[in-house]
């Protein structure tokens, strides 16, 4: 895949960015997920929040995917 990174490791805007990414995802989501969080820890990214099933779990991690070429280091979305 050829995409451009908007997390660059020596930007200083990086949570602007993963604040943008994030409302990007909700609104992909659809509501799927309550208090999602984007944590960047160098090298990648971390995902938080709460969701009712498997399923938008999964799909938030794959939504996440496809914005940024970053490592996902955990998806620590809860379901229940």
């Amino acid at each position: 895949m050829n995409r451009t990174n908007p997390l660059e490791e020596t930007d200083l805007s990086i949570p602007m960015k993963l604040d943008q990414i994030e409302t990007r995802l909700q609104g992909q989501l659809s509501g799927r997920i309550r208090d999602l969080t984007l944590v960047y820890r160098q090298p990648g990214v971390i995902l938080r929040g709460f969701a009712r099933t498997y399923y938008a779990k999964q799909l938030a991690q794959h939504a996440l995917m496809r914005e940024v070429d970053l490592p996902i280091l955990a998806n620590e979305i809860e379901v229940g």
